[in-house]
């Protein structure tokens, strides 16, 4: 693992002019609360369920692309009625409520004291990030945000070379902070840094696998990486 000092002084958002964050299981513990509804969604339609481990290892894909991992044998027309049921039990708070990871809000308000842009890359919908961003009071705290059904899903980089683009702002200037392999897998695909966190979804050798400046275990932790404490 990548622990050297070297390494940890290079993870400091004073390098960083542009600072991307995946939401889902990086900004949001939602985890539980996706797995659960799309276990919901299957028992609807009484197709047989995935595994826990299967609907967590999903997270960050766009919804239609999780849905042809997740039943590949079911029929287009049937993984649309899946998608909508999946949203029906996800807004309607199967599985529990999604909370922001404690610290969370308090990274993000340093991060915006220090002048830096802040932008969300995340395979949820338009319908549900806007949702989302106005429940928590967080979208003030963004300067651009890119969804999976606007753009291509991860582990494309289109998101993130859109929100350079957008913000006008080079690649060697930006950093991507996320849980999964498809966060870093898109920002590796563009050159970009990255700084995988291993409270979410995918396991830390999966993570390393791409070559992340750091993994931080936690929100403080990812905090001190960015020198937002």
């Amino acid at each position: 693992m990548m622990t050297s000092s070297v390494v940890w002084r290079r993870c400091v958002v004073a390098d960083f002019d542009l600072v991307i964050f995946d939401w889902d299981g990086t900004l949001m513990d939602s985890i539980a609360q996706i797995v659960a509804s799309v276990r919901a969604a299957a028992d609807d339609l009484g197709v047989p369920p995935p595994s826990d481990a299967a609907a967590r290892d999903i997270i960050g894909l766009g919804l239609p692309e999780a849905m042809r991992v997740l039943f590949p044998q079911v029929p287009e027309a049937e993984r649309e009625a899946l998608r909508q049921r999946y949203a029906t039990h996800f807004v309607g708070g199967t599985g529990g409520r999604s909370q922001p990871y404690a610290g969370a809000d308090q990274l993000l308000q340093r991060l915006q004291g220090q002048q830096r842009l802040l932008a969300v890359a995340t395979g949820k919908s338009r319908l549900g990030l806007d949702r989302v961003l106005a429940q928590t009071g967080w979208a003030e705290r963004f300067h651009a945000t890119r969804c999976a059904d606007e753009t291509a899903s991860k582990p494309d980089p289109r998101m993130l070379r859109e929100l350079l683009r957008e913000l006008n702002v080079p690649v060697s200037r930006a950093v991507m902070i996320g849980d999964t392999t498809y966060d870093l897998a898109m920002a590796e695909a563009l050159g970009m840094a990255s700084i995988g966190v291993t409270y979410g979804v995918h396991a830390p050798e999966r993570l390393l696998a791409h070559g992340p400046l750091a993994l931080c275990n936690s929100i403080d932790d990812l905090a001190a990486r960015l020198g937002a404490v």
